[in-house]
């Protein structure tokens, strides 16, 4: 396929220089992959005219028979490009990451960046990004290392949130008054490793009690903030996915008291990708918004 590939660049630049400053190989290289084609074939493709070259019959025969498998393949990476600029970049990240932090912060990155075309994909499954499976992945965890190319983002701490019905009127609660109410549980996939739970919270608070077993453990955090906005009780998750929900009011903090995960998050990403339109705004911007959950 190589030799094929050279000899249509010299058949259609007429030099042997054109077609190596073209392919970025040297004269000699073009000499060597013609003479190697020539022997496969068993037949003369070129004539030496003077300094140059000229097609002998069979090398005029056999580049109109190829011409045609080189347009389909041209026209197959168009329409390929064509799909990869239709989709938009693609941001892969955890479900919950998507639902309650990274999906609410993108509308403010696309208000700036109108023309910008940007998909979310939500998934557990780490992408390929070497095949363009996705532009962008923000990854939890030592997950990241299936990526040659990442970097460290954040380090997020778990918070206490419940609807404001919960207080009864008071603008907070003791420990014991919070782990008295219902308590919603995250429990992760395996891979992930575990989150900071009820019984790490109460134990670097010193609370004398062991907390209650929760009346219901979520192994997706979106899923169990849900179920704290709907009123069924406390829930500890992280504070990056809490924010927007405690800014608007529908969730309030009932004592103030954060644990850091165990790992940090981070950004890992396809370096082809950083050529496309947009994408190193994106990719500069999604390390700045890390920078905020940190403060």
């Amino acid at each position: 396929m190589r030799a094929i590939q050279v000899f249509e660049a010299v058949a259609r630049t007429g030099s042997v220089t054109a077609a190596a400053q073209e392919l970025h190989i040297s004269a000699g290289a073009v000499s060597q992959q013609i003479r190697k084609l020539e022997g496969i074939l068993d037949l003369p493709l070129f004539e030496r005219r003077g300094k140059g070259v000229a097609m002998s019959r069979w090398g005029q025969l056999y580049l109109r028979e190829i011409k045609a498998v080189f347009s389909q393949l041209h026209r197959a990476s168009a329409v390929l490009e064509s799909a990869r600029e239709e989709q938009g970049l693609v941001i892969s990240c955890l479900s919950s990451v998507a639902s309650k932090w990274l999906g609410l912060q993108l509308f403010e990155w696309r208000a700036t960046h109108a023309q910008a075309r940007v998909r979310l994909m939500s998934t557990d499954a780490e992408p390929d990004l070497s095949r363009a499976e996705a532009d962008f992945r923000i990854s939890y965890g030592s997950q990241a290392l299936k990526h040659e190319h990442h970097l460290q983002l954040h380090t997020d701490s778990v918070l206490a949130a419940c609807a404001p019905s919960w207080l009864n009127g008071k603008p907070s609660l003791t420990p014991l008054e919070l782990l008295s109410l219902p308590l919603i549980g995250i429990e992760w996939e395996r891979d992930y490793g575990a989150i900071p739970g009820w019984d790490a919270w109460a134990q670097s608070l010193n609370v004398p009690v062991k907390p209650p077993r929760p009346t219901l453990d979520y192994s997706q955090a979106g899923a169990a903030i849900d179920a704290a906005l709907a009123g069924h009780g406390v829930v500890l998750a992280q504070s990056a996915m809490l924010k927007a929900d405690i800014d608007s009011g529908r969730l309030v903090v009932p004592f103030e008291h954060r644990l850091p995960l165990p790992e940090p998050y981070f950004l890992a990403w396809n370096p082809a990708s950083l050529y496309r339109p947009f994408a190193m705004e994106l990719y500069e911007w999604l390390q700045q918004i890390s920078q905020s959950v940190q403060a």
